[in-house]
């Protein structure tokens, strides 16, 4: 396993930003397994945090670092996971869509939902799941939100988009609107998951602005990388949802305008933080065998 000793012991002095803490330094051995997450970008990911206080806990011999792959990058990322003998990564933005060709086999859900968000290297075989879906309905059955019979908007519709339409059709909800700036990508979404399940409509940016259409619905999703950089969200009328409406931004980590103003207008929001831990619990147990330990990993996370 892994072995963690007082900083105090290593050749180099604690520098003065480290004075006065409890430093520690991980020492990896010649059997440490290495697992990651890949996208662009990827220097904000709390994952490597989250992932490695679980293996800590558990003294597993894995150590989690974060992979920056650019677009054009991504075929040779995936030779090297190979060549290198990665026992898996996390799969974030831009890359859960085309990677998918690029793999061995992918999983009935991550084919489901078009995405794949992680990969276990099965002796050299990569395999690809979707963790998204099971990270959606955790944050939403911690949140005490009842999925069936509501209505719902999404906006977006990349790769974590469709794992929320997935997620929400599993949990029951009647009507799923999903709204993007492109109405092709919109409608090919809609049209994609048009099962019985659940009624899957799209719609233009300009639905966010419609009373009519927003009075009636229980839930609002945001699946774009708005907010990612403090950039402002789309304009939308908060106010004009029902009092119990809530806003759900699947960005973690951060308190974006989305859910500024969603609480200004007094209105329930949910961060991305409980999705993200409730997917890395998953992304955890198919590497490892071990159930997560999900205490470890939330206390991890609140702690950046």
């Amino acid at each position: 396993m892994r072995h963690w000793v007082p900083a105090a012991t290593a050749t180099s002095a604690p520098t003065h930003a480290a004075a006065g803490r409890d430093l520690i330094q991980m020492s990896i051995s010649g059997r440490t397994r290495i697992v990651g997450i890949i996208g662009d970008p990827v220097a904000h990911s709390l994952s490597p945090a989250m992932h490695n206080a679980a293996f800590d806990a558990l003294h597993l011999d894995f150590a989690y670092v974060p992979f920056h792959v650019r677009r054009d990058a991504l075929r040779a990322a995936i030779a090297g996971i190979r060549a290198l003998g990665v026992a898996g990564v996390n799969v974030t933005v831009p890359h859960k869509e085309p990677i998918i060709p690029l793999l061995d086999s992918v999983s009935d859900t991550a084919r489901r939902v078009g995405a794949v968000n992680t990969i276990i290297n099965r002796d050299g075989r990569l395999h690809g799941e979707n963790t998204d879906v099971i990270g959606i309905l955790t944050a939403l059955r911690e949140a005490r939100v009842r999925l069936r019979g509501t209505q719902v908007v999404v906006v977006g519709a990349g790769g974590v988009a469709r794992a929320a339409v997935v997620a929400l059709q599993d949990g029951g909800a009647a009507v799923v609107t999903v709204v993007n700036r492109t109405p092709r990508r919109a409608r090919l979404l809609a049209k994609a998951f048009d099962i019985p399940t659940a009624r899957v409509n799209r719609a233009g940016l300009s639905a966010l602005q419609d009373e009519a259409r927003l009075k009636t619905v229980d839930l609002v999703i945001n699946a774009t990388s708005l907010g990612l950089h403090d950039e402002p969200f789309l304009p939308l009328r908060f106010a004009a949802s029902p009092p119990h409406c809530l806003f759900f931004d699947l960005i973690y980590g951060r308190r974006t305008h989305f859910l500024i103003s969603a609480a200004q207008a007094r209105r329930r929001t949910l961060d991305g933080s409980s999705m993200l831990v409730g997917q890395g619990a998953a992304a955890f147990t198919l590497w490892t065998g071990r159930r997560a330990p999900l205490a470890v990993m939330r206390a991890a996370l609140h702690s950046k």
